[in-house]
C-alpha cells in the first residue's frame, strides 16, 4: 500500500487556490495594487509547462467586487463565492496528501496565529477547498498552518520551534510529539528544527520565508544583504542548523543560499518580513517575490541552483503590507497520482 506523502511543490501540481484581496477595511490602499500583484504573479505561475500543461487556478472571491475584480484581471481563471478573513490561503486552507485513500486535506487546527487575528471565514474556507479540491478532510489537534511546514516529497520536512512549539499554539506538546503527528499526518519520517523565524514575522517564524527545498536533498536559505539587514544572525544561524541536518535517507543536506531582500521597512515601521524564499512554483517558472534592487541578485542565484526551470521575479510590496508573500496566499492541490498496490 502507498505511503502517505506531500508532494515537493515542483511536482506536477492540478490546482493552485488562491483568496482574492476583498477586505477594504484590512488592505486600505493597498487594494487595488495588492490585486494587481495577485494576477501578475499568479499569470507567471500559469503559464504551461514544456508539455503544454497548467494548472488550474483557483480563485475564492469573498465579495461581488472582488469576483468582478478576478473576472477582469484573470477572466481564465475559475472563480469560486465564499466567506474567507483574508488571503492567507497557506495557513487556513489545507495541506494536500496523497496516499491509499486518495487525495487528503488535512487540517491542522487554526487559531489565528496563536490568536493575533480572528476574522469571520477563515474557520471555514479549508473546508471550502477542500470540497472543491473533492478530497477527503484529516483533521488534527495539533494548532499549525501550512506555511510552518516545508515538505521535500521523501520524507522530511522543516518546520520551527518558534511557531509549532509555541506556547501560544501547542502548549505543553513535546519535540517528539509534535513529531509523532506530522508523521500520522503526512507521512513524513524525518523532521528538520529550526529555531527562528524572521524579525517582524506575526506568524512566529514561519519556514516557507526562511528555508525551502529546492528537491530532496538540497535546501535553500538567505544570506544576509547590506550591513542593516535585521536578520543577519538568523539567517546565518538557520544555515548553520541546515548544514548539520540530514534527509530522511540520513544524508548531508545541500544548503544553497540566495541574497536576503535586506532591510525592508514596515508600514508601521521597522522591518517588515520580507523574504525572497516566498515563492510559488508553476510548471514552467519559479516567481519569487522581490521587493527592491536585490531581487535581481536573488534571481540570479535561484538560477543558478535551477538551471531546468526558468526564474520570474515578480513585485510583492504591496501583498506584503498584509504580512506575508505568494506562498502564504495559494495553496497548492498536486496530481493524485499515487496507487493503492
Amino acid at each position: 500500500m502507498t505511503a502517505l506523502r506531500v508532494p515537493h511543490e515542483f511536482e506536477p501540481q492540478r490546482a493552485i487556490h488562491t483568496l482574492w484581496p476583498a477586505a477594504e477595511d484590512l488592505w486600505e490602499d493597498d487594494l487595488e495594487p495588492a490585486r494587481a500583484e495577485f494576477a501578475r504573479f499568479l499569470t507567471l505561475a500559469a503559464a504551461p509547462g514544456a508539455d503544454g500543461a497548467a494548472p488550474d487556478i483557483i480563485i475564492y472571491a469573498a465579495t461581488p467586487d472582488a469576483a468582478a475584480d478576478v473576472r477582469a484581471r484573470m477572466p481564465s481563471a475559475r472563480i469560486i463565492e465564499a466567506a474567507y478573513g483574508d488571503v492567507w490561503a497557506r495557513d487556513t486552507g489545507p495541506v494536500f496528501v496523497t496516499g491509499p485513500g486518495g487525495l487528503q486535506a488535512v487540517r491542522m487546527t487554526f487559531n489565528g496565529w496563536g490568536g493575533k487575528y480572528d476574522l469571520p471565514g477563515d474557520a471555514s474556507i479549508g473546508a471550502d477547498i477542500a470540497r472543491t479540491a473533492g478530497a477527503r478532510e484529516v483533521t488534527s489537534r495539533l494548532v499549525c498552518e501550512g506555511g510552518a511546514l516545508e515538505f521535500d516529497g521523501a520524507g522530511s520536512v522543516i518546520t520551527t520551534r518558534q511557531c509549532v512549539l509555541n506556547s501560544n499554539r501547542n502548549p505543553g506538546w513535546t519535540e517528539a510529539q509534535v513529531e509523532a503527528e506530522l508523521a500520522r499526518l503526512f507521512g513524513v519520517t524525518n523532521v528538520i528544527w529550526i529555531d527562528e523565524g524572521l524579525a517582524g514575522d506575526h506568524t512566529d517564524g514561519h519556514v516557507d520565508n526562511i528555508a525551502r527545498f529546492l528537491r530532496p536533498g538540497v535546501v535553500a536559505c538567505q544570506a544576509p544583504t547590506g550591513g542593516d539587514d535585521p536578520n543577519t544572525d538568523v539567517l546565518d544561524a538557520i544555515a548553520r542548523q541546515l548544514d548539520s541536518a540530514r534527509d530522511a535517507g540520513g544524508r548531508p543536506l545541500k544548503v544553497v543560499r540566495i541574497p536576503s531582500p535586506g532591510f525592508v521597512e514596515h508600514i508601521e515601521g521597522g522591518p517588515a518580513a520580507a523574504s525572497h524564499m516566498n515563492w510559488i512554483a508553476g510548471p514552467r517558472q519559479l516567481v519569487v517575490p522581490v521587493y527592491n534592487e536585490h531581487g535581481a541578485a536573488a534571481v540570479r542565484a535561484l538560477q543558478a541552483a535551477c538551471p531546468e526551470r526558468a526564474i520570474a521575479a515578480s513585485a510583492s510590496n504591496a501583498i506584503l503590507t498584509g504580512g506575508g508573500s505568494f506562498h502564504c496566499v495559494t495553496c497548492n492541490e498536486p496530481w493524485l497520482r499515487e496507487t493503492v498496490s
